[in-house]
């Protein structure tokens, strides 16, 4: 337990820091004058980054550990921080945001893996309390960008880096029993077949939980990003109280990852993949058109139904390609950062030729994709 909190609590670090970037997206528009399109962009940059280089590490680390990589990682993050805290261009944001989402791409895969060793066999429950960790940084790093950046000046990004420090140094523990319990979990990793499904099936079953990722994902993007300034176009909010609706969010979504894993592992992954994404459509669908008090309701109720699913998907991939836990990882970590990196700079684009109210409505229909996850295969024993 005691390392897998500590995996929770460096994923709540790092994804602090992560969330802290779109947070201050007004600030950062008015100082360097960026369109839609360019906010777009700076998202686009950083989940490339840490999307394209995650399967490639997990598969060479399924094969060859690297227990060390996991601090050495987080230390491309601490240069994007302090870089951000400096830049004059747009150019050198988009430098900065890139280190940021290297630090994380060498981060996902490896931290995956060392809370699937410590679970137990409680794969749900693990994944889930790793994945809540990055939930709860995710919540916070609004609230924290609002006291530290927000009306004090880009400079202030700076004080970022001492979470970025004592990530570095938790992880490097962490890293200590990684390697000496590493012998230990070599002969798992190839040792249990997977399930009686032929490899087409196998292959098919991934794709339709990329879809449901790709579902998933593009539509967090589009709160996750864009929220605040939805909220300030549509009900004229101040910055700061549009982060406050942003937090009530993310808190939702760190509540239904946590709830997430350990209800897969006692009812079925595959039901709550079901509930999740489908079960949020019709709050997506009515999101446009209420009122201020019922968008704050409709969010938190949407945060908390669909963000339950990630978890459950990530243990059923890795269920379907035993032994291959730091590639599964890696692909549907990057995958999710992947998809919403792609989706931020096209939602941005639109929003500029349409408004951001056209997004939303547009937006509102992904979750009907959760229709999807009937064509998933049952693989799985529900526990009583």
């Amino acid at each position: 337990m005691h390392i897998l909190g500590a995996v929770a609590f460096v994923h709540m670090l790092n994804d602090l820091v992560q969330a802290m970037l779109p947070s201050i997206y007004p600030m950062l528009k008015a100082e360097f004058a960026l369109s839609f399109t360019q906010v777009g962009l700076i998202t686009l940059t950083f989940q490339c980054t840490a999307s394209l280089l995650q399967p490639w590490i997990g598969l060479y680390t399924d094969r060859r550990p690297l227990p060390f990589l996991l601090p050495i990682g987080m230390c491309f993050t601490l240069a994007g921080v302090l870089m951000l805290a400096v830049v004059s261009s747009f150019s050198t944001l988009l430098i900065a945001s890139g280190l940021i989402g290297v630090g994380s791409s060498t981060f996902h895969p490896e931290a995956s893996r060392v809370a699937r060793m410590a679970s137990g066999g409680r794969y749900g429950f693990a994944q889930s309390l790793f994945q809540v960790g990055g939930n709860v940084g995710s919540a916070l790093g609004p609230l924290l960008a609002a006291a530290v950046i927000v009306g004090r000046g880009q400079g202030n990004i700076a004080w970022f880096s001492l979470m970025t420090l004592l990530a570095i140094g938790v992880l490097y523990s962490v890293s200590r029993w990684y390697s000496s319990h590493l012998a230990n979990f070599k002969p798992k990793a190839g040792g249990h077949g997977g399930p009686n499904l032929s490899r087409n099936k196998v292959l098919g079953a991934l794709g339709v939980l990329a879809l449901l990722v790709f579902s998933k994902y593009i539509y967090m993007s589009s709160l996750s990003s864009y929220y605040t300034f939805y909220l300030i176009d549509k009900f004229h909010l101040s910055i700061g109280a549009a982060q406050m609706y942003l937090f009530l969010f993310l808190a939702s979504v760190a509540a239904g990852t946590f709830m997430g894993g350990p209800i897969g592992d006692r009812i079925g992954r595959k039901r709550v993949i079901w509930i999740s994404i489908l079960g949020a459509a019709p709050f997506t669908l009515l999101l446009p058109y209420v009122d201020l008090f019922w968008t704050a309701v409709l969010t938190v109720i949407i945060g908390f139904v669909i963000s339950s699913a990630f978890s459950a998907i990530v243990v059923f991939a890795q269920e379907l390609v035993p032994g291959k836990v730091g590639m599964i990882a890696g692909i549907f970590f990057g995958l999710m950062f992947g998809v919403s990196g792609i989706a931020a700079a096209a939602i941005g684009h639109l929003a500029d030729i349409s408004g951001i109210g056209y997004v939303y409505k547009l937006c509102s229909y992904l979750p009907l994709l959760g229709i999807l996850t009937v064509l998933l295969p049952h693989i799985e024993q529900t526990k009583k």
